[in-house]
């Protein structure tokens, strides 16, 4: 069989955190389908494309990951991609009660698709989508956090709060 892992995520924006866990399960995995969701309890920055499009940049030199989006249940998309695994980055215990309820309720409706919980890199375990936004927003550094490409995207995004 073989080893094909979904990685679900909002990815908004992409981090360093984010690309430790994809980079890692790429050479765990024969195929990573990094999949971008649209979490309707969170309000975007990004649009799903425009994150979809700043993954592609940023993992461009891993070709064995795949970047889509997908609305409905995660265990759906996995069995389109004939995928026996998602892979879930963990930053601290705070995170595993959230994980371990979602990964219950996908063992319910398929138990085939296991699921693979990633540590992250120590250096990574503070980090977030949101606390990057809310540097970003404030004209912060947020090159130590995310890619160049998300760093440009989203001094794009926040430039209007700094024209005078």
């Amino acid at each position: 069989m073989a080893s094909i892992a979904v990685c679900p995520g909002s990815f908004d924006p992409v981090t360093y955190g984010h690309l430790d866990i994809i980079k890692r399960g790429a050479n765990v995995f024969e195929k990573v389908y990094v999949c971008v969701l649209n979490n309707s309890s969170k309000k975007p920055l990004f649009t799903v494309e425009e994150r979809c499009e700043l993954l592609r940049k940023v993992t461009g030199n891993l070709p064995n990951v795949y970047i889509e989006s997908f609305q409905g249940l995660l265990v759906d998309y996995a069995r389109s991609k004939n995928a026996n695994a998602i892979l879930r980055g963990l930053r601290a215990v705070s995170d595993f009660e959230y994980e371990m309820q979602i990964t219950s309720v996908n063992r319910v409706l398929d138990e085939n698709i296991e699921t693979f919980f990633m540590m992250t890199n120590n250096q990574y375990s503070f980090l977030s989508s949101s606390i990057v936004k809310e540097v970003a927003k404030y004209g912060g550094k947020v090159s130590e956090l995310v890619p160049y490409e998300v760093e440009e995207a989203l001094k794009k995004k926040y430039e209007h709060m700094y024209k005078k």
